[in-house]
C-alpha cells in the first residue's frame, strides 16, 4: 500500500530552526522510505491570519521554497506546491465546519495560547483547525510529521472526518495519525517553543553577526561562571543538542556539571555548531535563488498533481452531501 503522508509549514515569517528540527529535516528524510507518497505545501492561506501585506506574503512564501529545496527536498520524490494554488482545499473546508460543533474548535489549544500571547482573535484563527483538516484529509493522508503542539490538531481532524462519514453513512475521509519526529519541539530564545508568532527564531538563513546577536541573547537563568548548572533545563544545551554529537553533548553536559563554564562559552559553542551545520545549505540556497524560474516550475508541477487528487476528492464528497 502507499502511504500518503502530508505536510505544510506556514510563510508567516523565514523558516527556521524550529521549523527545520521540528518538521523539515523529517520530512526530507521520509520522501526516502520505500511506497512512501510525501505531499508537502507552503502554508500561505493560513498565513493570512499574522501576514497581511502582500509583498511580505510573496517574500515569505519564496523563502520557504528556497529552503526546503535547499535542505535536500526532492521534487521527483515529493509533491511539493503552494496551499493557495488548490481552492478546493476551502470549498472542503466549509462542508467539514458544516458537520462540526462548536465545541471542539473552543477545546483548540493552539488558539487560547496565540491568544494569550497577544495574537489577534480573528474568525480565521479560530477556524484554522477546520481549515487544516481539510488540507490533511482532501489528499487521503494516512500519516502527518507533527509537532507535539499540533497532535491535537490532527486529533480534531479524525474527530471531523468521522463526523462527516457518519453523518452522510460515507467512506470519504480515510482516518490520519499523527508522526511524531525526534525532535517535536524545539526552543527559542526565550526558553519557550521556537515560533515566529512568537519573535524567538533563530533563522536558517542567518550568518555572521546578525546569527551571533540573537545566539548570545538566549535566556539563561543568572548562575555564574563558577556555578554547576544543570544542562537539562539550560535553552543554550537545548539548542546544541540538537546540532551536536552524542559525545559532544556529553562532554558540554559534564563542564555543565562540573562549574567553571560560562553561559557566554556555551552560546558560542552553539553559534559556531549553526554556522558549520548549515553551510552546505546556504550554498545550495544561493544558488536557487539564482535560479527562480525553476523553484517556481517545481511548484507549479507539484500544485498540478496536488489539484487533481483534491478535485477528486471534493467530488466524491459532494455526491455523499447530494451536492452533485
Amino acid at each position: 500500500m502507499t502511504l500518503r503522508i502530508l505536510s505544510g509549514i506556514q510563510s508567516s515569517g523565514k523558516p527556521h530552526l524550529g521549523n527545520y528540527f521540528g518538521a523539515m529535516q523529517q520530512h526530507v528524510q521520509l520522501q526516502d522510505i520505500e511506497d512512501a507518497d510525501p505531499f508537502y505545501f507552503i502554508a500561505d492561506y493560513h498565513a493570512m491570519t499574522t501576514v497581511q501585506d502582500p509583498e511580505k506574503m510573496r517574500e515569505f512564501s519564496r523563502d520557504v521554497a528556497l529552503d526546503y529545496l535547499a535542505s535536500g527536498l526532492d521534487p521527483d520524490k515529493a509533491t511539493f506546491f503552494r496551499q493557495s494554488s488548490i481552492p478546493e482545499v476551502t470549498e472542503l473546508a466549509w462542508m467539514l465546519c458544516a458537520v462540526t460543533g462548536m465545541g471542539l474548535l473552543e477545546r483548540a489549544h493552539s488558539y487560547k495560547d496565540k491568544v494569550a500571547k497577544g495574537i489577534k482573535p480573528s474568525v480565521g484563527l479560530f477556524y484554522y483547525p477546520v481549515l487544516m483538516a481539510a488540507d490533511i484529509l482532501i489528499y487521503k493522508s494516512h500519516q502527518v510529521p507533527v509537532g507535539q503542539d499540533q497532535v491535537q490538531h490532527i486529533e480534531m481532524t479524525q474527530d471531523m472526518a468521522e463526523y462527516f462519514n457518519n453523518t452522510y453513512h460515507t467512506e470519504v475521509f480515510v482516518r490520519p495519525e499523527a508522526r511524531m519526529g525526534t525532535a517535536p519541539k524545539v526552543l527559542g530564545t526565550d526558553g519557550a517553543k521556537m515560533s515566529k508568532s512568537y519573535g524567538n527564531t533563530i533563522d536558517l538563513s542567518m550568518t555572521g553577526k546578525p546569527l551571533k546577536k540573537v545566539v548570545m541573547s538566549i535566556k539563561t537563568d543568572s548562575k555564574g561562571v563558577e556555578e554547576p548548572k544543570d544542562p537539562e533545563t539550560c535553552n543554550v544545551f537545548a539548542l546544541y543538542r540538537l546540532l551536536a554529537s552524542e559525545s559532544e553533548q556529553a562532554e558540554l553536559a559534564d563542564r555543565y556539571r562540573a562549574g567553571g563554564m560560562g553561559y557566554g562559552d556555551s552560546k558560542k559553542l552553539v553559534l559556531e555548531k549553526i554556522e558549520d551545520y548549515f553551510q552546505p545549505y546556504r550554498e545550495k540556497r544561493a544558488e536557487l535563488l539564482d535560479n527562480l524560474d525553476y523553484v517556481e516550475s517545481v511548484l507549479t508541477k507539484g500544485a498540478t498533481r496536488a489539484r487533481e487528487i483534491a478535485t477528486q476528492t471534493v467530488d466524491e464528497a459532494k455526491k455523499a452531501a447530494g451536492l452533485l
